[in-house]
């Protein structure tokens, strides 16, 4: 399978700073620069999303902007 040329433990110590509400990050390192201005501005979607991110980051479903999962 094709994979990202992004680190998965980047997007994860990135978005872990959302808990700190510096929201979005991750999703500006990945490529995805509205969802993270959105992430940015509602402070990680009421941390609920951040939440699910960091599961998602961690089980591996997480992608960039192109489709392709995040490299170990």
């Amino acid at each position: 399978t094709n994979t990202s040329d992004k680190n998965k433990k980047v997007a994860l110590i990135l978005c872990c700073l959302g808990y700190a509400g510096i929201g979005g990050l991750h999703y500006f390192y990945v490529g995805r620069y509205i969802k993270g201005l959105l992430y940015l501005c509602t402070g990680g979607l009421c941390m609920i999303g951040t939440i699910i991110d960091t599961i998602k980051i961690a089980s591996g479903g997480f992608k960039d902007n192109v489709g392709a999962p995040l490299r170990q």
